[in-house]
């Protein structure tokens, strides 16, 4: 039996914006950077908070490029959002990850709008798996796609070749990811998708999580995945308590507008704008939270 690959946090980038609507590459770069610096695990462009649906196929490119860049010089995993919710495109989009130096692996989401059943689930992933010539982790987040990987179907995947891990985000620490937690073999990583539930799967067996949260803060969330590692519980319960308002002010509204909003008033980005139909974040909501921020931070 071995240890996960997967361990620490791992932030789902933001897609910056330049004023004429066009991807800053410049500033994503730099914010790559500053994050390694902060001590993340990797990096994870083209994820929901990434915008990844609002980009052409030339932006997604330039983007895991642009990261891919990043990684590789830094030794930091590069994890790349590649599901959809047909098994043929997705299939393309891994295939396409071989030509990626340095991609540790790619974020498939469970398909979305076509409700597939638990069946169907379990062997697009399989196919996936075994076409692609990078690892998969998994992506399970039934308020996006209308279906949950229950539990039967993910630990049969926890078991399958050139799967390793989940990023699991039920909603809610929920009984079917607490036997996850306890059945998973040794190997394979559970990471957190729900922010706010980032520390209590941490304690309960995970390996850390790809939180969007960790934009900001971003030592502070590391400190607390090492401490949940570490067992040390108390110290822990500090960074979670103190990170908890930041979680839920920059959730306030649909997601990254919050993210870009603060990022941008940090001078760290060019513009707060996301795609539509997203909406940028109103003033008051960035308000609330750069006072979050600024609460966690002191």
């Amino acid at each position: 039996m071995g240890s996960p690959l997967l361990r620490g946090v791992y932030v789902p980038l933001i897609t910056p914006f330049a004023s004429d609507g066009s991807v800053a590459l410049d500033a994503l770069e730099r914010l790559s950077n500053e994050y390694v610096d902060a001590g993340v695990a990797g990096l994870v462009p083209l994820g929901t908070t990434g915008e990844s649906p609002f980009l052409d196929a030339a932006e997604k490119q330039s983007v895991t490029d642009t990261v891919a860049a990043v990684c590789h010089e830094r030794g930091v995993h590069l994890i790349v959002g590649a599901g959809t919710n047909s098994t043929r495109t997705t299939v393309a989009a891994v295939e396409a990850l071989a030509h990626v130096k340095g991609t540790t692996a790619a974020l498939v989401v469970v398909p979305y709008y076509v409700r597939p059943s638990q069946a169907g689930i379990v062997a697009h992933f399989k196919e996936v798996a075994a076409r692609s010539p990078v690892p998969l982790v998994m992506y399970n987040i039934p308020a996006r796609t209308g279906r949950l990987l229950e539990p039967a179907g993910l630990l049969e995947l926890a078991r399958t070749p050139n799967i390793i891990g989940v990023k699991q985000a039920p909603g809610s620490l929920d009984e079917g990811t607490l036997q996850v937690l306890a059945e998973a073999p040794d190997e394979f990583a559970v990471l957190s998708g729900d922010d706010y539930l980032f520390f209590p799967i941490t304690v309960l067996g995970g390996t850390g999580g790809i939180c969007a949260s960790a934009h900001v803060c971003t030592e502070r969330w590391v400190a607390m995945t090492e401490c949940g590692l570490a067992g040390k519980v108390d110290e822990g319960r500090a960074h979670h308590d103190a990170l908890l308002p930041v979680v839920a002010a920059c959730f306030a509204e649909p997601n990254p507008a919050i993210f870009k909003a603060v990022l941008h008033a940090h001078g760290r980005i060019p513009t707060p704008d996301v795609r539509l139909p997203l909406m940028n974040g109103s003033p008051a909501a960035a308000q609330a939270a750069l006072a979050a921020i600024d609460a966690a931070s002191a």
